[in-house]
């Protein structure tokens, strides 16, 4: 009797599983992700950010992004990504329907809100929330949609950002080969350094020199190409300088960075550069380094004739500008070629002197 009894309850408690397997599977996917609004990337033309008590406004101008009412230049390294996340932004998964933000930074004082327009028309509003342990989906929550949804993609390291962070910080840009001088004023000190071209074209020979005077020249299918002139760069004084400290500077400067903006003040609230640095191709680059206000501070104010801002630079550039600039004049020290030509001079003179004595 015992053994038909467990005969019994064994199909029983099979069945009760499979049901229970079934109907939770059903559950979990028993629900329909919200429909999203087609957008393209060439409509989003303006994009808030919003986190906190900050707002950041983009707008599109002309192909670039512009920041605030200042239109200040934007980076476009780290700008010109948002509205392709913005428009194909995909929902994969129901996350949650409890309304319990926190959990996954999407209450009002962690979530980031994001909105896009194009024109006065409002494109898309959401919000982003941490990112996902495997950091290939973000949390978000639509706009008066109160489930959290996962959406594909690390939206939150791209969006959490301040003014600051997205502001171009580009502050002098030049094309390296197209410096013809450069001057530099420091410590009540100046000095000028011009490059120069060698004309390497062979000399005419002085052979007959009244020979075939009038005749025409002759097109020679075999003469040697042209050879380009040697540029070399000397101080004031006719001094060969050392060129690769030239070049080093010139990479240092053509695309230069600064640390952060000032605020509050214009390029004319700063007078008396201690340093200034100018660059002539076709035009004049110019970066001028002023006096700190606070000793303490780790930066030094700065302007260049690139950008309309006030800047700082961080210490650690202002010393590698110092030391760049300081080894700018250098004696040339003669390879061993060339000391060995030096040495050989005296000798070749002697003996074309004998020649000539012989022969006369």
């Amino acid at each position: 009797m015992k053994l038909k009894k467990e005969y019994i309850i064994l199909p029983v408690i099979i069945i009760a599983l499979v049901l229970y397997l079934v109907l939770h599977k059903s559950n979990r996917t028993n629900y329909t992700l919200p429909q999203i609004d087609k957008v393209t990337v060439k409509q989003i033309d303006k994009i808030e950010i919003k986190k906190g008590a900050d707002t950041i406004v983009l707008n599109k101008k002309d192909g670039a992004w512009l920041l605030g009412e200042q239109a200040f230049p934007a980076d476009s390294a780290k700008t010109d990504k948002m509205p392709d996340m913005i428009a194909n932004l995909t929902l994969s998964a129901l996350v949650s329907e409890s309304k319990n933000y926190t959990r996954y930074e999407l209450d009002n004082a962690q979530k980031i809100t994001i909105k896009a327009w194009e024109g006065s028309t409002l494109l898309r509003a959401f919000d982003l929330g941490k990112a996902a342990a495997t950091f290939q989906h973000t949390f978000v929550k639509l706009d008066e949609n109160t489930n959290v949804y996962h959406a594909r993609g690390n939206f939150r390291s791209t969006f959490d950002k301040t003014l600051s962070d997205l502001r171009d910080k580009i502050v002098m840009s030049f094309k390296q080969d197209e410096i013809i001088e450069i001057s530099v004023t420091w410590d009540k000190a100046a000095i000028v350094l011009k490059q120069k071209e060698i004309d390497n074209s062979p000399a005419p020979s002085d052979k007959d020199p009244d020979k075939n005077k009038d005749a025409q020249p002759v097109k020679d299918e075999k003469a040697a190409p042209a050879v380009p002139p040697t540029k070399i760069w000397e101080s004031a004084d006719g001094q060969k300088v050392n060129e690769n400290e030239i070049k080093s500077l010139l990479t240092m400067l053509s695309d230069y960075k600064c640390k952060s903006y000032i605020k509050d003040k214009t390029k004319d609230d700063l007078a008396n550069p201690l340093t200034v640095v100018m660059l002539k191709s076709s035009e004049e680059h110019t970066i001028a380094l002023y006096a700190k206000t606070d000793k303490e501070v780790k930066t030094t104010p700065a302007v260049s004739s690139a950008n309309a801002y006030p800047f700082f630079l961080d210490d650690t550039q202002v010393e590698n500008l110092n030391k760049k600039i300081d080894a700018l004049i250098k004696k040339e020290t003669p390879s061993k070629d060339q000391k060995a030509a030096e040495a050989e001079k005296p000798v070749a003179e002697t003996k074309v002197s004998e020649d000539a004595k012989k022969s006369d």
